[in-house]
């Protein structure tokens, strides 16, 4: 498991010499304080000094005790701590020219040259204004004396990188900001509770959620929770949106739906620019419908708490690439801002994306909100019709009518989000005209003849709910063939919608193969993949590997997992623990966990191990406790090893480290597939199985022939699945060569990539690869054509 150091990584991208400074600016973000570790870490670990500037520019332009050189040791714990331990505070000093020269001598005398910067979009643009005029603030220095010309000269370029950390998600540039994913778990937290007391009542709840400028926010969380309507400042409604919201929502009362949920984001106009009230939005539903109708305004609640997985591991990456920057900058690159395309970090010229954030609000001011959403990026812009595509149904006359029937079922194992993803497809199908058809307990219930039709209230309320409501079983179709076609013949079942893991794969090839034999599998055919294990070749994700990273670092649970065992073990001295978590032969969920979690080690069967290297990260782990830590993580995939069990680990530590530290165990087991899916998964499975639907539209009016339906190319049996920055189809044929079929995983796996930052930021010297690292682009380039690459 150890591995050797990597000299052309140190001497390309040695920090020997330099100093970086990194603070947080503006609003804080959960997800901040994994940003801060992960510069400081970096940092170190590449050589250079690195300092924490404590409240932000205020810290800057005052010096002092405010600016600290960061150890190693500082950072510690701070991975699951919401907010910004080293402070943010807003500075008019700094706007100013007097508090920017201030600052400069303030990072002059500690040799600063290079600024990390996290925050908003004026936090930023105040950092790269600073850069510009760096050169005339060191001239002025020496003109007064303060410092001396070989400074001036030894000092001579100030290097900017920026991330953002902003819950709104109001950055151009980039498909999540810091803080974004973190806030959303709020909101539906919070949503999922109101839903309960609701449907006791027979309640209308409207909720506030933050977003002066930007609805993304109030936006993807009613997609996340299935809400009847929103309102936010980039879609103002029509005149007379009041009376078509009182009818739907009375429409849904009288159809025995006993709750109603609409989300206001706080910056939502009506198309004078008038502002939209929650107090408006109540009265007006009392007063039309008499419905009992409260208001819940979320405030900064949705800035609290821990960061959820996401957050975590977008901000460490982050943070590592930002140092990567830093170290390749030269006087002549642009001040650049990491930013996340698809799954891959990318670095964009930070004041083309503030330029286009700003474009966004001018064109809103002025009233062209189409404008302003293509603005915002392909990822809003989706949200939102995806959003107007299941929300709002159609009357029945105006709905196209395909006469297609399309069938749909779960297969593998439960994964949250499963049911998001059905509630998406049927009511997309139903948009679409097509009859949409549910099959209970996958290939098990189809050969049984478990097929009903299944209509547009029957998914409601489904985003939010964890495991398969269809119900789901690994059985595969091949013993049961005839039967399945014997079935797609009695209901004319036209295509087919998969939503599953590796067994759902492994069932569509079969049902391809089947073709030659079956005229009734001749039809379009596509897999949506979804598992907690994410082992489905060609996709980077599967729908419930978030909810299952998120009940590994104890974001939104509250079971006795990885953050709840480490706030336990603060109480006692030096203790470490064992942590065996799912994914089969995959070590997706050990190794992200981990380093969501902040582990010190993570075991997996991808990357052999020895008893060797059990012995060094004992002895490691033991040196660290012995000098600094309280506690730490070992993260164990449940088939990494059949000889080193989670019970041999737990011993070779307990025993290896007697007189230093003890040790406890835990094994995950079900509890990561089960409870309420995450705001990623629910939209995620929202989006792809949108997505899925309709593709099979397109291909059902592609091979409608001479009154039937007959598809026999390979492309029309595909695995929708992310691919690095975009969402492909990809024909499953072409899939097999990916596939290690044995151990059920792809042969190449991308997150394989994030492992040594996990054994980096553990304070392990191991090589790293920076032939993925970020490369500067353009804004206006930055996603492929059709990429609709982002989940969230």
């Amino acid at each position: 498991m150890a591995q050797p150091d990597n000299k052309k990584f140190f001497e390309s991208l040695s920090g020997a010499g330099k100093a970086i400074a990194v603070l947080t600016s503006g609003g804080d973000a959960q997800g901040m304080n994994a940003a801060v570790r992960a510069v400081v870490r970096m940092g170190i670990y590449v050589g250079a000094k690195v300092y924490f500037i404590h409240e932000g520019y205020q810290g800057m332009v005052d010096g002092g005790d405010n600016i600290k050189e960061a150890t190693w040791e500082s950072v510690s714990s701070m991975l699951q701590v919401g907010g910004t331990v080293i402070g943010s505070a807003r500075c008019k000093e700094f706007r100013a020219h007097e508090g920017r020269l201030k600052a400069a001598h303030n990072l002059v005398q500690r040799g600063i040259t290079n600024l990390c910067v996290i925050g908003g979009d004026g936090s930023l643009t105040g950092a790269n204004l600073f850069r510009e005029e760096w050169s005339g603030l060191l001239a002025e220095l020496v003109q007064q004396g303060l410092i001396d010309e070989e400074a001036s000269q030894k000092y001579s370029a100030l290097h900017i990188v920026g991330m953002v950390g902003s819950i709104d998600n109001d950055f151009c540039g980039t498909d999540m900001t810091i803080g974004t994913d973190s806030a959303l778990h709020r909101i539906i937290e919070v949503v999922d509770a109101i839903m309960t007391t609701a449907q006791s009542h027979q309640r209308t709840f409207v909720l506030e959620v933050m977003g002066r400028h930007c609805g993304y926010l109030a936006l993807v969380s009613a997609l996340a929770c299935g809400a009847d309507w929103v309102l936010i400042p980039e879609m103002p409604p029509e005149d007379g949106w009041e009376e078509k919201m009182c009818q739907k929502l009375s429409a849904k009362r009288a159809g025995k739906k006993r709750l109603n949920i609409i989300i206001v984001a706080e910056g939502a106009i009506d198309h004078n620019n008038k502002p939209i009230t929650t107090s408006y939005i109540q009265d007006l539903v009392v007063s039309r419908l008499g419905f009992d109708t409260r208001v819940t305004i979320l405030g900064h609640v949705q800035r609290g708490g821990t960061p959820s997985a996401f957050d975590r591991i977008l901000a460490s990456r982050m943070g590592v690439e930002a140092v990567l920057a830093l170290l390749e900058t030269t006087a002549n690159t642009p001040a650049c801002v990491v930013s996340l395309c698809g799954n891959q970090s990318v670095r964009l010229p930070l004041m083309e994306c503030v330029q286009m954030t700003q474009e966004v609000q001018k064109a809103m001011d002025e009233g062209r909100f189409e404008e302003a959403v293509k603005l915002r990026g392909r990822s809003f812009e989706n949200n939102l019709k995806t959003y107007k595509l299941l929300a709002h149904r159609k009357p029945e006359s105006e709905l196209p009518h395909s006469n297609f029937n399309v069938a749909v079922l779960n297969v593998g194992a439960p994964a949250a989000g499963m049911n998001a993803a059905v509630r998406s497809a049927v009511r997309v199908g139903i948009s679409e005209g097509h009859k949409m058809f549910a099959v209970s307990d996958g290939f098990e219930g189809f050969h049984k003849g478990q097929i009903k039709e299944i209509k547009w209230a029957d998914v409601g309320g489904w985003t939010g709910q964890g495991g398969s409501l269809l119900g789901t079983k690994r059985t595969l179709p091949a013993k049961h063939m005839g039967k399945i076609a014997e079935q797609m013949r009695k209901y004319n079942i036209n295509a087919l919608l998969l939503v599953g893991g590796f067994e759902a794969y492994l069932g569509l090839m079969e049902l391809l193969e089947a073709r030659g034999k079956y005229d009734e599998f001749c039809v379009p055919m596509v897999m949506v993949p979804s598992t907690v294990s994410n082992n489905v070749p060609g996709s980077d994700l599967s729908i419930g590997a978030d909810t299952a990273l998120n009940a590994i670092t104890d974001v939104s649970r509250g079971w006795l997992t990885c953050d709840r065992i480490k706030q336990s073990a603060s109480g006692t001295k030096r203790r470490v623990f064992i942590i065996e978590t799912m994914g089969g032969y995959c070590g997706y969920l050990a190794s992200v966990g981990g380093l969501a979690a902040g582990a010190d080690a993570a075991y997996i069967y991808e990357e052999p191990f020895d008893i060797r290297d059990l012995q060094a990260n004992v002895e490691h782990l033991t040196q660290k406790m012995k000098t600094s830590i309280q506690r730490g993580l070992v993260l164990r995939n449940e088939n990494c090893n059949e000889n080193y069990t989670t019970d041999f680990i737990y011993q070779l530590y307990s025993e290896e480290g007697r007189g230093v530290f003890d040790c406890r165990k835990n094994v995950l087991g079900h509890m990561q597939q089960g409870g309420a899916p995450s705001p990623f998964d629910r939209n995620f499975g929202t989006k792809i199985a949108a997505k899925a639907m309709q593709w099979i539209s397109k291909k059902l009016a592609e091979t409608y022939r001479q009154g039937r339906v007959f598809a026999n190319t390979e492309d029309s049996a595909c695995l929708l699945g992310m691919r690095r920055r975009a969402l492909i189809f990809q024909p499953v044929v072409q899939l097999k060569a990916e596939t290690d079929f044995v151990h059920r995983i792809p042969k190449e796996q991308w997150w394989l990539k994030l492992r040594p930052l996990m054994k980096i930021l553990a304070k392990y010297r191991t090589s790293y690869d920076v032939s993925d690292s970020g490369q500067l682009e353009h804004v206006v380039h930055n996603r492929p054509k059709e990429s609709d690459a982002s989940a969230i």
